[in-house]
């Protein structure tokens, strides 16, 4: 159990770097939407390969699989749509929008934990499965949550919040994401290979629907057509790490 803590917290602590990289040197806009869009590739491929790939090796049918995908993928909209009505909608934007829509922190923080929750519990679920994480997804979830903590601190900065609370709304986050890992670790202890696959393929699902909805947008917005060949070069670096595992 202390692994899958451990672990979750190391993969989440990359929001606190991506933090303290915004919070102590001014990036651009474009550069900001370039990351974000390597993020974006690096998590395509932990769904494909880390994810559904794992999922269709566990499951003996394709019916926990798309159940899992569109389970993962309604849950995850319904609670975007919810906090988009709070007014965490832009939480991602690096240009400081949240003000405009009258956002307020508890909306911002809800809606990145909605973000890293199925990442986290894959995590511990996978810790419980082989005694240990693997690299790629690890790498993948690392990586991806460095553009989303930079943006999102670019954003926060430029609405007016206070350097010290954003570091700690990120640490907040960081220690959320870890009990969600070991949350992941201790609760399918006696699942039946259909019901982990199905887990796998929610947070897939979830996955999915996030970098539709928000992330990849974004990356676009600010970072224009060359977005399309850092996400392709974040997919090949995560399938490479795959390979390599």
């Amino acid at each position: 159990m202390g692994a899958a803590f451990g672990w979750g917290l190391l993969s989440a602590s990359s929001l606190v770097i991506g933090s303290l990289i915004a919070l102590r040197i001014s990036i651009s806009v474009r550069v900001i939407g370039l990351i974000m869009g390597f993020g974006a590739g690096v998590l395509i491929s932990a769904v494909a390969f880390d994810l559904v790939e794992e999922a269709a090796g566990k499951s003996t049918g394709n019916g926990a699989l798309i159940a899992g995908l569109f389970a993962g993928c309604l849950v995850y909209f319904g609670g975007d749509r919810l906090i988009d009505n709070l007014g965490g909608g832009d939480r991602k934007d690096p240009t400081g929008a949240e003000e405009k829509g009258g956002s307020n922190p508890l909306s911002i923080v809800l809606g990145t934990v909605l973000d890293g929750i199925p990442e986290s519990l894959v995590i511990g679920l996978t810790i419980f499965e082989g005694g240990a994480v693997g690299a790629a997804y690890l790498a993948a979830v690392f990586i991806s949550n460095l553009p989303e903590s930079i943006s999102s601190t670019s954003g926060l900065l430029t609405s007016g919040w206070v350097k010290s609370r954003i570091l700690w709304m990120w640490i907040g986050i960081t220690v959320v994401s870890a009990f969600a890992s070991l949350a992941g670790y201790g609760l399918f202890q006696d699942s039946s290979p259909g019901v982990i696959a199905f887990v796998l393929t929610f947070a897939a699902g979830a996955i999915l629907t996030m970098l539709a909805n928000t992330m990849m947008p974004e990356a676009f917005e600010h970072g224009g057509k060359l977005v399309g060949v850092v996400t392709t070069l974040g997919f090949a670096v995560a399938f490479t790490i795959h390979l390599l595992d």
